[in-house]
């Protein structure tokens, strides 16, 4: 009887991804979704914040305290940040940073105690042919960030940017289009910098957009000053999603700065106006409490956000990561970053729900499971949550809804 294995994800689409790697490596190990039946434990961690080790952590105190006879492999990006000590202390089998993935199984068959964090400059070869519970592919282009954002701990522990093979990247869509997925999401470190230039995410985009089978593609977080001229030529297919998430983390230049970031405000404001004109649905990330955000520079930041067409946010509380520049500063009190949080996200609310009420078009949902009301649920093109009912089973169906209120969706 084979081994069994269950694998815990935490963080971001990427980690997602590789796990699907990693499941998509093993031959002679049975994948299941239930703790209690596995016999191995592989913790894909995310090391994006302190609070983010500390969630990991906290995962594998639980293991260790209710399955004390489980093995515990570690990997992700946690290796290179408190991997070795936790080996040390006895508290995981082995570690394997995000390089050594694809030999998932060889530290599954090895039981010696192993720690190898691997070479950045790695790039995957595996080719994901499934994706256990999803309805929505998530494909991996690139790897790695060239940024050096002051607060942002991930080129450190995910290396330089480097791109997968074109070849590689069609060949996955292909196999999971032929398995029945309709939907596609790019994903990767910094997508933006997939092909070393400007145009290179357009050019893979309009490939992708001709896989027999492929009806809906969309992208995860891209940079404002990665949007090149060819983009712009996508934006009336009708095979791209109707929201884009642009990362501009602030709205003020001089926390920009502080920052270290590339964007600025006022090129910022003329790409989100130029693309909300063509319809779409715009989101962001956006760190409230960053180290140096004075009064007077919030105050400034608000005033300007107001400007944005905004209609989705990842909205953080600043949160310290050790290891990076920003750990070094003085930071803000609790409160105030409470405040001004909860500020930020009244007005994106609002912009939100003016966005919804003035659309005019047909919703086109992608049906993804029945929830646990016994609605079908799924995401319309602007990205928003959808409920169905229905007395036919509608699970992996694209439809289209024309008479709707999107306000009844807020009470399931």
């Amino acid at each position: 009887m084979r081994e069994r294995v269950f694998f815990k994800t935490f963080g971001c689409r990427t980690n997602i991804f590789d796990t699907q790697v990693m499941i998509s490596n093993l031959k002679d190990f049975k994948v299941t979704e239930d703790i209690e039946d596995a016999d191995t434990i592989v913790i894909n961690s995310c090391t994006v914040t302190n609070s983010a080790d500390t969630n990991g952590r906290q995962f594998i105190n639980r293991v260790k305290r209710d399955y004390p006879e489980k093995r515990v492999l570690f990997t992700g990006c946690g290796v290179r940040t408190v991997g070795k000590s936790l080996f040390e202390q006895g508290v995981i089998h082995s570690g394997f940073g995000h390089p050594e993935k694809e030999r998932v199984e060889d530290f599954l068959k090895d039981k010696n105690r192993l720690f190898k964090i691997g070479d950045l400059k790695h790039i995957d070869s595996t080719v994901v042919d499934k994706f256990v519970g999803k309805s929505r592919a998530f494909i991996k282009i690139q790897e790695g960030c060239n940024f050096k954002c002051s607060y942002c701990i991930i080129p450190t522990v995910r290396g330089r940017s480097r791109s997968y093979r074109e070849e590689t990247i069609l060949q996955q869509v292909q196999i999971l289009a032929d398995s029945g997925f309709k939907e596609f999401i790019l994903t990767g470190t910094n997508i933006g910098s997939y092909g070393g230039s400007r145009n290179s995410l357009a050019r893979l985009l309009k490939k992708i957009s001709q896989v027999k089978g492929v009806q809906r593609i969309r992208l995860g977080s891209v940079e404002p000053s990665q949007i090149g001229e060819e983009f712009f030529e996508l934006l009336d297919e009708e095979w791209l999603g109707r929201y884009l998430h642009i990362a501009i983390q602030y709205s003020d230049d001089r926390m920009l700065k502080i920052m270290n970031r590339k964007n600025r405000v006022e090129s910022d404001l003329k790409l989100f106006n130029t693309l909300s004109e063509k319809g779409y649905a715009l989101g962001t990330d956006y760190i409230v409490g960053h180290p140096g955000e004075s009064e007077e520079i919030f105050g400034s930041a608000l005033q300007r956000l107001q400007e944005y067409p905004l209609t989705h946010i990842h909205l953080f509380r600043y949160s310290k990561r050790d290891g990076t520049p920003s750990a070094t500063m003085s930071e803000i009190n609790g409160s105030i970053v409470k405040e001004r949080f909860q500020t930020i996200e009244t007005l994106i609310n609002s912009k939100s729900a003016n966005f919804r009420d003035s659309i005019k078009q047909p919703l086109k949902v992608l049906v993804e499971k029945r929830g646990n009301s016994g609605l079908f649920e799924g995401y319309d093109q602007y990205f928003y949550p959808v409920y169905i009912e229905s007395s036919n089973s509608l699970e992996g169906q694209y439809i289209e809804i024309k008479d709707y209120n999107w306000r009844d969706f807020q009470d399931v």
